[in-house]
């Protein structure tokens, strides 16, 4: 068995985390270039990523060949530390055939489950915490926060809060002291990208206006306070 996964490990060229190259087939048509996983050793928040770039590489190299194999070249990408006891007992079953899984997509989602639990989430979590709009755009932030958001286990309320904790202090306060301030966390997002792009489009053209007039010989106009 594991004469097999260095054999497939082998086959792939270049090592864990490397990259396909293109080379010209008897069709003449170039290989697409993918990214191989980086070796998974179970360290707290990389499992989402090791799943994710498996999947890429299987959909796009590895369609043909079998289920099994498909699975014993995960396992060649899963070393280190304790995690190397759950792969043993995993190619034991296999080979014993105590288990089966119709698809490696199958086997990923068990995979995800075993290693990710509340570690991950928590990682997912401590990363939103620290999210702040800062410099960026609202779009940019929102687009940002979003993917932060997944798997972090916020929702509903503390979502909203999470989010208006890590905008700038100008747009928040504009919106919480609208006549109609938005409530669910999808308004916020439309809002709060709307007002930070009418206050940006709005400070384009002061800027516009106030090099007119400073070449045109006018005196120069105080520039008012920015929002955020």
């Amino acid at each position: 068995m594991q004469a097999q996964i260095q054999a497939l490990l082998a086959a792939g060229g270049g090592g864990a985390g490397g990259m396909e190259r293109g080379t010209m087939g008897s069709n003449m048509r170039p290989h697409v270039e993918v990214a191989k996983p980086a070796i998974f050793n179970r360290e707290a928040g990389k499992v989402g990523g090791f799943v994710t770039a498996c999947q890429l590489y299987l959909r796009m190299k590895m369609r043909e060949v079998t289920v099994e194999e498909q699975l014993f070249w995960i396992l060649s990408h899963v070393q280190g530390g304790s995690v190397d006891i759950w792969k043993e007992n995993v190619m034991e079953e296999l080979e014993v055939g105590e288990m089966e899984y119709e698809t490696a997509e199958e086997f990923l989602t068990v995979l995800k489950k075993e290693f990710g639990g509340g570690e991950e989430e928590a990682v997912k979590a401590a990363e939103l915490r620290k999210l702040e709009q800062g410099g960026r755009t609202m779009k940019e932030f929102v687009q940002e926060f979003k993917r932060a958001v997944r798997g972090s286990g916020y929702k509903g309320r503390l979502l909203v809060e999470e989010f208006k904790r890590g905008m700038n202090r100008g747009i928040r306060r504009k919106l919480m002291e609208a006549e109609n301030p938005p409530a669910s966390i999808e308004q916020w997002y439309r809002r709060a990208t709307s007002l930070d792009r009418n206050w940006r489009e709005s400070r384009r053209e002061e800027e516009r206006l106030r090099k007119k007039e400073v070449g045109g010989g006018a005196p120069k106009q105080e520039q008012r306070q920015s929002l955020p």
